[in-house]
């Protein structure tokens, strides 16, 4: 064989070896190339942005951080849809977790006549135990059922102030449901009466911590009111609804609407009530104030189904009797109209009699006027000491003859107005009633105007002119936690409340600062107060220690004695801890023996301290305290060296300055 014969069949195979592995190259590289593409477009399709696909060979290398072990195992499923998953390499990592999310703490609390149910989740941290004793006083008699699930996870920080407030707020309401989330309460009740109402929206709103959202809904039962009465009038000074009683929400707005119309320039202030003459009652009011608007100068009085309309002088009789047949046309069944056009009065030089009645702010009344005889003047006399106290009452009147028919009626009413006022006047005259002065209440105006149409008819004249200042109202005027404190703190200077030496029984000597201490705690319901008890340093420390939580408890039974509420005080016993002064004289140690009240704050904090120093005579005696109640009422929830948790803390609590 010829060598150029060889050298060619060598050459064709490597030759074809050559473009077999460009070949095999190009294949290689399109596959991978299609691959990434593939697996790319896939896992884009589905929101896995996060992923980097790296195509080497025939394999497919996904690189990227997964945001969860989830999303990473999705990721290597939908690339093995388009390659062989034996194909595909898992490169990626997972973003660290930031930890498990704490649930959604929260109690539901039902309270009734039958006990006190609590259904939700709280931190396994909470003192249940705590928490069923303090439910258990409220329930009394009833039954505490406790649905409560646990979860080991930390609290939020406005966790417990809310649920050491709807705590307070279950033991002010026995028949509430009470919600409590982090950093939220909401409560829905009921109450007795709209004044008790109004007392305990007053004192729950005073106690609401910082950075807690209250929701509050407390209703209360609907007044019966006899006789039904609304007052509509418009005169020279404009149009003004004296007096509105109504049976539903729809009727107050009707009547609203109507008195709107006719120039009324405030809302009124309607009184929802029962005794309602018929359920057409709305109608007849509001075609009533329509009647008064057509006359222009007028007043229409509803009594139950009597309808009085009277319009001055300066009405014509064509008007007016034009007015009166079409409002009876429109009045419904059951309301009968007696309508009256005022005649001008004759001219005559005989004054008219007049009774003139003052109340100061300082509580001193005067009554001044003609009176029929002398029975009329020793009931009126009788009854205004009745009213405002036999010291405070002066009168000045005479007996006249002539006097209008039901004169001595008038006197006594015009008595009865004048104790809705704080301050003020009452000027009655034959024709009108007038009325002026200030006071705390803040329907007395209504009040009032029901008095005169109640007891001198309903074409009885007056003019009332009453200002609302909320400093003289008492539910307003309810002092803050921190005032309370305060007014402690002022009471007691130069006053100790001191004890037996050697004992924890309160001396007689201070049973009347003790008192006086009731006194302010009566008008300062509902407050977290420790009652802390010191002494010096003299006798062994535990024995001190033992002594002032006795002679704190002491002070404690005493106030409760005194039917003070104390479900949220405590006492607590600091023993020698925290001198104010000095325990080298005599002097510093008297100092040093004493009792504290101060607030207790939600956590731990200890704010608004005021001081009531109390003496102990001698710590070395014997510690025991015959037939004191050493029961620890109170308790929170949490922190077991909380000062409301039954332990006393190992620290005497912040005080502020």
């Amino acid at each position: 064989m010829r060598l150029s014969s060889v050298f060619t069949r060598v050459s064709a195979f490597a030759a074809a070896a050559v473009l077999s592995g460009v070949a095999a190259r190009v294949a290689v590289a399109t596959i991978e190339s299609r691959s990434v593409i593939g697996v790319q477009e896939e896992l884009l399709d589905y929101g896995h942005d996060w992923v980097t696909v790296i195509g080497d060979g025939l394999q497919v290398i996904l690189e990227g951080q997964a945001p969860s072990e989830a999303e990473r195992f999705r990721a290597i499923s939908l690339s093995g849809r388009v390659v062989d998953a034996s194909r595909v390499i898992d490169n990626m990592s997972v973003v660290a977790s930031a930890g498990m999310i704490a649930p959604d703490f929260a109690i539901e609390i039902l309270r009734n006549d039958s006990g006190v149910s609590l259904i939700g989740l709280v931190p396994a941290s909470m003192d249940r135990e705590a928490l069923g004793k303090r439910i258990a006083t409220l329930a009394a008699d009833g039954v505490v059922s406790d649905l409560l699930e646990t979860a080991d996870y930390t609290a939020p920080d406005d966790w417990r102030p809310a649920v050491n407030y709807g705590l307070r707020a279950l033991e002010m309401l026995p028949r509430s449901k009470i919600s409590v989330a982090p950093g939220r309460v909401a409560i829905t009740a009921s109450s007795d009466s709209p004044e008790q109402k109004a007392r305990l929206e007053t004192l729950l709103a005073q106690q609401v911590p910082d950075l807690i959202d209250v929701a509050l809904n407390i209703t209360a039962p609907r007044p019966v009111v006899s006789p039904y009465i609304t007052r509509f009038t418009i005169d020279s000074k404009g149009a003004h609804l004296d007096v509105c009683t109504a049976d539903t929400q729809a009727t107050v707005n009707r009547i609203n609407e109507a008195a709107k119309e006719a120039g009324l320039a405030t809302a009124p202030n309607c009184v929802l009530a029962l005794g309602v003459p018929s359920k057409t009652w709305g109608t007849a009011v509001v075609e009533s104030i329509k009647a008064v608007k057509g006359l222009g100068s007028a007043t229409v009085t509803l009594s139950d189904a009597d309808v009085t309309l009277t319009a001055d002088e300066t009405v014509s009789q064509e008007q007016f009797d034009a007015v009166v047949t079409e409002l009876r046309g429109k009045l419904p069944d059951l309301f009968a109209l007696e309508a009256t056009l005022t005649k001008p009065k004759a001219d005559t030089d005989e004054a008219a009699p007049e009774i003139s009645l003052s109340l100061s702010e300082e509580g001193m009344v005067s009554v001044s006027g003609p009176l029929a005889d002398d029975m009329s003047l020793v009931t009126a006399e009788n009854y205004a000491k009745a009213r405002f106290g036999a010291d405070n009452v002066t009168l000045t009147t005479q007996i006249v003859e002539g006097l209008p028919s039901g004169w001595s009626v008038r006197a006594l009413t015009g008595i009865e107005v004048l104790s809705f006022l704080s301050s003020g006047t009452v000027i009655v005259e034959p024709e009108t009633v007038i009325v002026r002065g200030e006071t705390g209440n803040s329907s007395a105006s209504s009040e009032i105007a029901s008095v005169l149409v109640d007891k001198l008819g309903q074409a009885q004249r007056f003019d009332i002119d009453v200002t609302y200042v909320e400093k003289l109202d008492p539910l307003a005027g309810l002092p803050t936690p921190e005032e309370c404190v305060e007014q402690i703190k002022v009471l007691s200077v130069g006053r100790k409340i001191t004890f037996d030496p050697g004992k924890a029984t309160i001396s007689a000597d201070s049973l009347q600062l003790v008192d006086d201490i009731a006194d302010i705690l009566r008008l300062c319901l509902d407050l977290e107060l420790e009652i802390a008890g010191y002494t010096d340093s003299q006798g062994r420390e535990e024995m001190n220690l033992n002594l002032s939580q006795q002679r704190a408890e002491s002070v404690l039974s005493a106030l409760r004695q005194r039917r003070i509420p104390t479900s949220a005080f405590t006492a607590v016993g600091y023993g020698e801890a925290d001198p104010i002064a000095s325990n080298e004289t005599e002097e510093g140690r008297e100092a040093n023996r004493r009792i504290e009240f101060r607030l207790i704050k939600d956590e731990t904090a200890q704010e608004d301290a005021a001081p009531v120093e109390a003496t102990e005579e001698d710590t070395q005696a014997a510690t025991e305290t015959a037939g004191q109640d050493t029961s620890n009422p109170d308790v929170v929830i949490g922190d077991e060296n909380h000062p409301l948790s039954g332990k006393a803390p190992k620290t005497r609590p912040e005080k502020s300055e």
